[in-house]
């Protein structure tokens, strides 16, 4: 009884360091073994992307030779949680199973359904590594869930941070191990044909990877000038940490409180150092919204949008996947995201208006595209910005904002720099016409190599004349 097991189910939490369940296991001096099930039957429509498979294939990896480094053991899997945890349980002998909360209600579901299955003789615990605050711990004076992002923000910033747990170094594990599947054998990378090689020189996931990318963003100037270029895409001075904080492999609390530590060292001047808080906090805004209305992965939240007519071009739904709609920002956007897993944050609410107010293609379409295309796909975030940039969710731009996607490309990309680095084909074009080709004379995309029609699309639509077109459906359901 003394040396019975204690198994840490490991799902959103790929880490070692603030890792509140695995702590608490390790805490309790008996022999650890960790699980990580791919569970793509109940996860059903948010089964992992491809983008995000090829994440996991890597930080897998990793997150095994840490436990390993530490004493202790991952054991690998794949099919139906609800059948494999308990098996899994049973194995090896455990008298306690531990794991941290998601949120999603397909997720709460299946871990009501396992607490019950588990707990006939058995511990079984699941704690907060996730999340800042959890969706019923922030509620409006009147009870209930924000609708509202900044008074949401108001309630984040008056409560207290938990200080981060100690990283787990040593574990020891079980006497006898359950069989594991390798890895590998899983065939989570693209082969044929591997279509994620701009990925590799990007990325690297895995806990080491996120801690090193967060420390060295940290020296950059980008933390002190924060508010004013994290919508420039040319400078790419954002973190890009939204994988490495999907995939659990940093914790947000130590994000949080890190970033706190600086601002009030004076190291982060405070009007930025606060902006890029409430970008972490906008993220758990969205596991609120989600959690609360589980209806809007499938609806609107609101409700009028359900009546609104959408053209669901194919043609031009293919253009824009693509990027080749002829608009240089919308398609520099496009093809960092294919190029990378990634897209500068500003370029995907360019993007998100383009399709859903000039192409008037339904959101829902966009938001299945990125779910596959991006390594940091949240089913939160990923819902709750596309109703945003629809204007048919909590706190949303207003249908009628329509972004121009020439003045955006203008005024966020002023040099064309982002546009040349994921559109080459228009990289000798002057400024003046970077963010319009069209415009320019025949002599100046001559003496640039450009050929419209041919080697560089012309715009599949008017942006005019889809402005007044989505602003009169938009008048429709009013």
């Amino acid at each position: 009884m003394t040396d019975a097991p204690t198994l840490v189910w490991l799902r959103e939490d790929l880490r070692l360091d603030d890792n509140p369940a695995l702590r608490a296991a390790a805490d309790r001096g008996q022999p650890v073994a960790c699980l990580y099930v791919v569970d793509d039957e109940v996860a059903g429509t948010f089964a992992l992307g491809g983008a995000q498979r090829w994440w996991l294939h890597h930080t897998l990896n990793t997150l095994r030779a840490d436990i390993e480094k530490a004493g202790g053991v991952l054991i690998l899997r794949r099919g139906d949680a609800r059948v494999i945890v308990p098996a899994v349980a049973d194995e090896l002998g455990a008298h306690a199973v531990y794991w941290n909360r998601r949120y999603m209600a397909w997720q709460i579901e299946q871990d009501k359904a396992l607490k019950e299955t588990l707990s006939d003789g058995r511990e079984v615990k699941s704690f907060n590594g996730r999340l800042l605050n959890e969706p019923w711990q922030i509620e409006t004076k009147t009870g209930g869930p924000y609708k509202v992002y900044t008074p949401y923000w108001k309630q984040v910033q008056a409560r207290d941070v938990r200080n981060p747990l100690a990283k787990v170094t040593k574990l020891s594990a079980p006497a006898r191990v359950p069989e594991s599947d390798n890895v590998e054998a899983w065939e989570l990378l693209p082969t044929r044909p591997n279509w994620a090689k701009g990925f590799e020189p990007v990325w690297t996931p895995g806990e080491k990877g996120a801690r090193q990318r967060w420390r060295e963003w940290l020296k950059t100037q980008g933390p002190s000038t924060y508010n004013d270029s994290r919508n420039r895409p040319d400078l790419d001075d954002t973190s890009r940490m939204a994988p490495h904080i999907h995939f659990g492999e940093i914790s947000i609390v130590t994000m949080y409180r890190e970033m706190q530590d600086k601002i009030e060292a004076g190291e982060v001047p405070e009007e930025h150092g606060k902006v890029f808080l409430s970008e972490l906090a906008w993220r758990e805004f969205s596991y609120n919204l989600t959690y609360h209305f589980p209806q809007m992965f499938d609806e609107p939240l609101m409700q009028k949008f359900a009546k609104f007519e959408w053209d669901n071009d194919n043609d031009q739904f293919t253009a824009w996947t693509k990027g080749l709609t002829g608009y240089p920002i919308v398609d520099a956007g496009m093809r960092q995201l294919w190029h990378e897993g990634h897209m500068h944050n500003r370029v995907r609410m360019i993007v998100g208006s383009f399709l859903v107010k000039d192409l008037l293609i339904d959101w829902r379409k966009g938001m299945d595209w990125f779910w596959d295309t991006l390594v940091c796909a949240d089913p939160a975030a990923n819902t709750a910005s596309w109703q945003w940039v629809a204007g048919c969710g909590a706190d949303a731009a207003p249908f009628f904002r329509i972004f121009n996607p020439i003045s955006q490309g203008e005024k966020f990309d002023p040099d064309g720099d982002y546009v040349k680095r994921h559109c080459p084909e228009l990289a000798k074009l002057p400024k003046k016409y970077i963010h319009k080709p069209w415009e320019a004379p025949p002599f100046v995309l001559r003496d640039a190599g450009i050929e419209l029609g041919k080697d560089y699309p012309r715009p599949i639509v008017d942006h005019g004349s889809k402005r007044k077109e989505a602003l009169a459906r938009y008048e429709a359901i009013k």
